[in-house]
């Protein structure tokens, strides 16, 4: 059976485009968290999903050969619609999965527990998800920590996220420090070869910044005494 799609689907994918994690190279930091969750859970499988438009993408996985799985077959696309975890102690006995070909065939699921990763916005990416060949449960204490795990992957991405759009805002940023030499009468600043500039054309090449002119009250009332510019 087909997952429905969310009802904030569009919003879903923008923000999990915004991570800029599909169809990267494999990271040891969640590596090691989908061993952490196989090992804790006992299972001999372990991945990291995130549900894309049409497909779910391992971005890390133990015991697992495949990089991704169409939506339509995919467990990890009912877990999103909820805010818990799903789990499926026999996958066989349940209608929505009985005839699923991850089911009927390779890897021959049985038995499967998703946490979902749910973002600070409140979107579902995808699926922290453990997988056995054979019909078993989750103990209480191997739930929390796969929810508890989970968390950590949100934590990952949006520690990413942060560190990619500071760079891109350093990249972007032009600073004025140090002493600037300026004329005390007409405020020209001179630039390291020694030239003189008027203070706009010298911010404008040394910075984001741009200019726009205007005359404040007290140059209106020097230069032009005889304009009415109103009263505070």
């Amino acid at each position: 059976m087909t997952a429905p799609l969310p009802a904030n689907e569009g919003q879903r994918l923008a923000a999990l485009r915004r991570y800029k994690i599909l169809d990267t190279p494999s990271e040891p930091a969640f590596d090691d968290i989908a061993l952490l969750a196989s090992t804790i859970c006992d299972t001999p499988i372990g991945v990291l999903t995130l549900v894309d438009a049409d497909r779910q993408w391992f971005k890390a996985k133990v015991g697992l050969d495949a990089e991704q799985t169409p939506r339509e077959h995919a467990f990890c696309a009912h877990t999103i619609l909820g805010l818990n975890p799903m789990i499926v102690g026999d996958a066989t006995l349940d209608a929505r999965f009985a005839d699923n070909p991850l089911v009927t065939g390779s890897p021959d699921i049985r038995f499967y527990a998703g946490a979902p990763l749910i973002d600070s916005e409140g979107f579902a990416l995808g699926s922290l998800c453990v997988i056995d060949r054979k019909p078993r449960e989750l103990q209480p204490h191997q739930q929390r920590a796969l929810e508890a795990l989970g968390r950590q992957v949100i934590a990952q991405l949006e520690f990413r996220r942060a560190s990619a759009d500071l760079a891109k805002a350093l990249a972007d940023l032009h600073i004025l420090r140090g002493l600037l030499p300026i004329c005390c009468y007409c405020k020209s600043i001179r630039n390291d070869e020694g030239y003189w500039h008027t203070v706009e054309t010298y911010v404008t090449e040394h910075s984001e910044a741009s200019f726009s002119h205007g005359i404040c009250p007290g140059c209106m009332t020097t230069h032009f005494p005889g304009v009415v510019t109103g009263t505070r």
